[in-house]
């Protein structure tokens, strides 16, 4: 097998644990849209896949692996007379504000992965401001060659496109790059894109919705160097 040469993460639900972070912040969004409303925050929910009693998004939810654009639709499907691209930047500058909760601690994660000789990227459906915001704010955007999001200009998982950019931007051969996601689409963009493929359980997926198109599932990111060993 040819050496590890870099890995490409997913953001939310693999760098950051999902439910901690993205269910805690969909259940102030949802009140806000409905200002309140029970009757209305239940049709969002519903048109969410988000369970509000439990206050955790299912795991059949658009909104898991979906764009900003993508979560906005959802929403607007509950919201008729509101414009799709008025939620669009709502929650553009809502997710900003998220509490992004780390899988495992991060600075130190990721040095452990950068002395090793990798090259670090991370792609995701979220903005790519978005995506560096969040980086930043959790003192982790440095430690990255590549950051893309949806609208970067290479597409939107499961497409393999953002994916493969990152390989040229670091000069490693797709066939070196490990990608690591927590949803079918960052597994099935890997495999279209020729790289490795790692499930997380930090999303919403289960173990066996990833296993068949992973080469191996892990609890978190923090397993990854132990396998990568191996």
């Amino acid at each position: 097998m040819r050496r590890t040469g870099a890995v490409l993460f997913d953001k939310d639900g693999t760098l950051f644990d999902f439910h901690a972070t993205w269910s805690v912040w969909a259940h102030e969004v949802i009140l806000d849209l409905a200002g309140g409303d029970a009757g209305l925050m239940a049709r969002l929910a519903d048109a969410a896949h988000y369970d509000l009693y439990a206050r955790r998004f299912l795991p059949s939810s658009p909104i898991v692996a979906g764009t900003n654009r993508e979560a906005a639709e959802c929403f607007a499907s509950a919201l008729p007379g509101v414009a799709v691209e008025e939620i669009e930047i709502q929650l553009m500058h809502r997710a900003a504000q998220a509490p992004l909760t780390p899988a495992v601690p991060l600075v130190p994660y990721l040095d452990g992965l950068s002395v090793r000789g990798l090259r670090l990227g991370v792609v995701t459906n979220d903005t790519e401001s978005g995506a560096r915001a969040h980086l930043d704010s959790t003192g982790i955007l440095a430690h990255f060659d590549f950051v893309a999001g949806f609208n970067s200009g290479h597409g939107a998982k499961p497409a393999p496109g953002p994916l493969l950019a990152f390989a040229r931007a670091v000069a490693v051969d797709p066939a070196r790059v490990v990608m690591v996601g927590d949803s079918a689409h960052d597994l099935i963009a890997g495999r279209a894109a020729g790289m490795r493929c790692v499930g997380v359980l930090t999303g919403t997926a289960l173990r066996g919705d990833l296993a068949p198109l992973a080469d191996i599932v892990l609890p978190d990111i923090g397993h990854l160097p132990d396998w990568l060993d191996a």
